[in-house]
């Protein structure tokens, strides 16, 4: 018992954030990020890549695809990237200005570095329309800090799996960890905003959030084929939704190791009762992810 209590306390000392800048945290945050950052990049270009022929470096307007829901998906990673690589940062207590110029901006420099990548491949090409929603995502968390010093909405993510990536697997996946990246049918995307944040004189719990959220239906490609009646058939539609959610960040806990794993799910909504509105009416759903 004395052994555990010691090693638990070493352990919430780990991961509590330094007063004042800890360089060798820092140095280690740096290093480590740049490490996984390269190594990321390396392995992408050999394993995606490599299979597609190399072009000159072109731009495309993709603005149209996929009822903008592959650029959703740019605006989810961007801010999470950027919001994970501020507390690094924090936790290696670098100050609040260098956190957001050099952690905050974490997404958008690596999502850049990818659609650079895009640009040189014959496949894809380089779009401005991902680079605005890269640089969305990274607004949306830099803004917050710099107008409350805190993330009062946070951007959250959940899925379904759907009958479509079971009609075209290569381009919607094979597996459930695929369709979790390519099936944009089973993706939501959600704004959840803390009430205790915005209302800190009422009596509301700290972990309830209301949450707004954006998906799509009925798509096997980018954009609508006139020219395949099968595919013309589908009704794709655009899917809004409103739920309550939990705050995983804001739920009471004394063990620092708990409050890091709730913090790194906290990306997830929570499954709970949703209104979903779309161009046929409301659907009520008990439990919608």
């Amino acid at each position: 018992m004395p052994l555990f209590s010691f090693s638990q306390s070493n352990l919430d000392a780990f991961l509590t954030p330094s007063d004042t800048l800890n360089k060798p945290r820092r140095n280690a945050v740096v290093i480590a990020e740049a490490s996984l950052a390269g190594i990321s990049l390396i392995g992408l270009h050999q394993l995606w890549y490599a299979d597609y022929e190399q072009s000159k470096f072109h731009t495309i307007n993709d603005n149209n695809e996929w009822l903008q829901m592959d650029k959703m998906g740019h605006v989810f990673t961007s801010y999470q990237m950027g919001k994970h690589g501020a507390q690094l940062l924090n936790w290696s207590g670098v100050s609040k200005k260098d956190q957001l110029i050099y952690g905050a901006t974490l997404g958008i420099g690596f999502l850049t570095t990818v659609e650079i990548f895009d640009g040189y491949s014959q496949e894809w090409g380089f779009s401005w329309g991902d680079i605005l929603a890269n640089a969305s995502g990274t607004g949306l968390y830099v803004g917050q800090e710099l107008l409350w010093n805190e993330q009062r909405i946070a951007l959250k993510f959940s899925f379904h799996q759907t009958k479509y990536a079971l009609e075209r697997p290569d381009k919607l996946g094979e597996d459930f960890l695929e369709q979790i990246l390519k099936d944009y049918n089973g993706q939501t995307y959600w704004l959840s905003g803390n009430l205790h944040s915005f209302f800190k004189e009422k009596n509301i719990p700290k972990w309830l959030n209301v949450a707004v959220g954006y998906g799509a239906d009925g798509m096997l490609t980018g954009v609508k084929d006139v020219d395949n009646q099968l595919l013309t058939n589908l009704d794709r539609q655009r899917q809004f939704y409103l739920s309550l959610d939990v705050n995983l960040s804001n739920i009471e806990t004394n063990s620092k190791l708990l409050r890091s794993v709730l913090d790194i799910f906290n990306m997830i909504k929570v499954p709970l009762p949703t209104l979903e509105f779309n161009k046929k009416g409301c659907v009520f759903h008990l439990f919608y992810y």
